[in-house]
């Protein structure tokens, strides 16, 4: 198991953002503007959702971590930080899924 985290990942993320785009390619996604960094993030989740279905766990490995690399890279640009997201789920899970789901209805 690692103790590599989310957290170590977004600070890796906030620190590239901070370089040259010349020398990042965190800063040149960011600096394209947000619509860039969305566009990568949906084609690597479009791209994990291929390879669960077609069972492929080594491909699927590998764009879950392109997934979670360009999920906090939109984040970086939006100025919202990872403790947010992670506030947010822990907000969700104090009921269960199918609750939550149908508070949002009403």
């Amino acid at each position: 198991m690692t103790s590599f985290s989310l957290d170590d990942l977004a600070r890796i993320v906030a620190q590239r953002a901070a370089a040259p785009a010349s020398e990042s390619y965190t800063a040149k996604l960011l600096a394209d503007g947000p619509a860039k960094a969305a566009k990568k993030l949906g084609e690597e989740a479009v791209e994990a959702a291929i390879a669960a279905v077609q069972g492929d766990r080594q491909n699927l490995t590998a764009e879950a971590a392109d997934v979670l690399y360009h999920l906090l890279v939109v984040l970086q640009g939006a100025h919202i930080p990872l403790s947010d997201v992670l506030a947010e789920l822990e907000r969700r899970t104090a009921q269960s899924g199918l609750a939550e789901k149908a508070a949002r209805k009403s």
